[in-house]
């Protein structure tokens, strides 16, 4: 029995969503609504006593971490292999993943939720939100939320997320304008990594990912928007629908990349 323990189909859910999808794997859907604290209480605390999203439990066996549990679907299951098969191309595959997780992606977050409105989004009063930051696990989260919610973040801890941000931009587009995947000619589970982390990017207007100056990556994430396993993945959302990814669409103005691969 496969049970995955989810939020909506983005971000860090969205990677073993996506990657059981494209093993043709089923499993069991269970939503955890972030919104509201569900991976605080106490009965997912009991599958995931970190507190974080998502998890996923496979006969018994309790997995946490989306990149690592995405390692381990390709493993644990039949399917189109999700790893390449060049050593080469592995190693660039696991460099990018561990670039993502832990460079890339905490800038671009930090940037999204300082200008999202993430306390708009909470229905608690400030008192019942104190008293669930309090029911977070690891104290790093406890501060990490806090900021979030309160949008506590300097401007020096902003300036040089954006630096990062448009760093990591510009280090995928060389790496895209040279190969048709992230770790070379073969699908793999970088680009699922990456896509959950990139997709929405070009919707901002202070992205650094656009048509004029990602034209490669832009190119992978329509590719990527339009494979069976992304669709099917984001039919699974409750309130971020398909048509957050509508920037993805192709239509008859989109550019094509330039020459070069």
């Amino acid at each position: 029995m496969l049970t995955l323990y989810h939020w909506e189909p983005n971000a860090n859910s969205g990677k073993p969503i996506m990657a059981l999808k494209e093993k043709g794997v089923p499993f069991e859907s269970h939503w955890i609504d972030l919104q509201k604290f569900d991976h605080h209480q106490p009965d997912y605390l009991a599958i995931n006593p970190m507190g974080t999203i998502p998890a996923m439990v496979h006969d018994g066996l309790m997995l946490f971490e989306s990149t690592a549990i995405m390692e381990y679907v390709d493993d644990a299951f039949e399917g189109p292999p999700l790893r390449p098969a060049d050593p080469g191309d592995e190693w660039r595959m696991r460099w990018w993943m561990k670039f993502i997780d832990q460079w890339y992606a905490p800038a671009a977050s930090m940037i999204g939720w300082a200008s999202g409105g993430v306390r708009s989004s909470l229905s608690q009063s400030d008192e019942e939100l104190e008293e669930h930051l309090k029911a977070i696990p690891l104290k790093e989260r406890q501060r990490s939320w806090a900021k979030t919610i309160h949008g506590a973040f300097s401007d020096a801890e902003l300036a040089e997320s954006r630096r990062r941000g448009a760093y990591g931009a510009a280090l995928m587009e060389e790496a895209l304008r040279r190969n048709r995947w992230m770790a070379g000619e073969t699908y793999s589970l970088a680009d699922i990594n990456a896509f959950n982390l990139v997709y929405f990017m070009p919707a901002r207007d202070d992205s650094a990912v656009n048509d004029r100056d990602t034209p490669y990556t832009m190119e992978w994430l329509r590719k990527i928007y339009e494979r069976p396993a992304a669709v099917a993945t984001w039919d699974m959302g409750r309130m971020m629908r398909p048509e957050r990814l509508r920037h993805l669409a192709r239509y008859p103005d989109t550019p094509p990349p330039p020459p070069g691969r």
